[in-house]
């Protein structure tokens, strides 16, 4: 009998520290995220990964003995929406600390009220936000490295000098804005770098839904390469008007955000084959949790109608928060300047592998991948799961495939 009183008694204790630990204050989590607009179909991805995150978190006690709670905004994928959501969740809902915002744009717009406030925070897949504001609680979960920009294209022109003949004159084409003219300054560099001649380099606004001008006053130039700067709706336009006017470079593709999203890539089809663009999580990877965290959210997204598959988003959003909780449990604090030196000088193991923090923010080592379409059938979305139809070919160490050289090859 005493042993079963001590074990009632023990239940007892552990029922009771977990009520008091939920009865207590939550600890609040802020941001705000494109639930609508031009990128949702990415911030809806980011958003079931945070709330995952949430729920696992909170099934272990949540942080500091409080149960975690997300307080978020749509920022309709509109940066004019988000310095007011990030004042709002910072005065207003009086939050405890703060995540993202998704992307370069979005998360430009938002560093301002959060260097006014003192806040730290893990912005989502933005590109070079931190060379403009050297912000020393800025943290970056987008695997660029320390070559900054440079790094969405070293390895695209890496893979064209390797050519033979070694092809000679490039094309940039980029959206008027600040993701994509972030992406095109570090091709122009790199392609110069290598020895390349730009023979064509022009923007054109983000309204734009007709290419074909576009596609034919770059063709018109005859490069050997061309690199493109585009978000997802653009990334449809520019892929079918080049298909439109066979556009036959020898080599195509670059930082297509639209070919990271799979009913796009489904819609798309044939027609992808040959291009070669940037990515920062592949199915080839095995971190540990990332099997079962993307398991997970495609249950979650099964009635969603958006990404089935989820490695282009999913990992990093619930890596965001798995950075910040455990310089929280590290730390045992919510104080911002004990995070951000924590955040600096600690490594974080987390579902897209350890990641290490910079000086500016950014990793300290690069881990973009670089893949081809090849083989593409048409409306079959589970094609892509496997990684198979997009090889890696760059870095070597990652490598999973051989290039089809030149594009027009693969088009066949």
């Amino acid at each position: 009998m005493p042993g079963i009183w001590r074990a009632a008694v023990a239940a007892a204790a552990v029922l009771l520290l977990s009520f008091h630990a939920f009865a207590a204050e939550p600890v609040k989590v802020g941001f705000s995220m494109a639930l609508t607009g031009a990128v949702a179909q990415n911030g809806k991805q980011l958003l079931i990964a945070l709330q995952l995150w949430r729920d696992d978190v909170n099934a272990k006690g949540g942080l500091l003995g409080r149960p975690v709670e997300l307080v978020y905004y749509d920022d309709q994928s509109n940066p004019a929406n988000v310095p007011g959501i990030y004042t709002k969740l910072v005065s207003v809902d009086k939050v405890d600390l703060i995540l993202g915002p998704y992307a370069t744009n979005m998360a430009a717009a938002a560093m301002p009220v959060i260097v006014e406030n003192n806040k730290v925070t893990v912005t989502m897949l933005a590109v070079g936000v931190n060379r403009h504001f050297n912000y020393s609680k800025y943290f970056s979960m987008q695997p660029l490295g320390p070559e900054g920009v440079k790094a969405f294209s070293i390895g695209f022109f890496d893979l064209a000098a390797e050519q033979k003949p070694k092809p000679q004159t490039v094309a940039i084409l980029a959206a008027d804005a600040e993701f994509a003219r972030t992406s095109a300054d570090g091709a122009r560099e790199n392609a110069i770098a290598k020895g390349f001649t730009v023979v064509y380099d022009k923007s054109y606004p983000p309204p734009t839904t007709d290419f074909a001008p576009t596609v034919r006053a770059l063709q018109a130039t005859n490069p050997d390469i061309v690199f493109v700067a585009a978000y997802p709706p653009d990334t449809v336009g520019i892929v079918r008007a080049a298909n439109e006017v066979g556009l036959k470079p020898k080599m195509f593709g670059g930082t297509m955000i639209g070919l990271l999203i799979t009913p796009i890539k489904t819609q798309l089809g044939p027609i992808l084959d040959g291009i070669v663009i940037m990515e920062s999580f592949v199915p080839s990877f095995n971190f540990p949790g990332d099997a079962d965290l993307l398991k997970r959210y495609r249950t979650a997204a099964a009635d969603e109608k958006i990404d089935p598959l989820g490695y282009g988003f999913v990992p990093f959003g619930y890596a965001a928060g798995q950075v910040l909780a455990q310089a929280v449990e590290g730390t045992k604090s919510l104080d911002a300047d004990k995070l951000g030196e924590y955040m600096h000088s600690h490594k974080f193991e987390t579902v897209v592998g350890p990641i290490e923090y910079g000086k500016d923010g950014e990793w300290t080592e690069s881990r973009t991948v670089f893949t081809q379409f090849q083989h593409v059938s048409a409306n079959h979305f589970e094609q892509f799961a496997d990684g198979k139809k997009q090889p890696v070919l760059w870095p070597p160490q990652y490598r999973t495939g051989n290039m089809i050289y030149p594009y027009a090859g693969a088009q066949k």
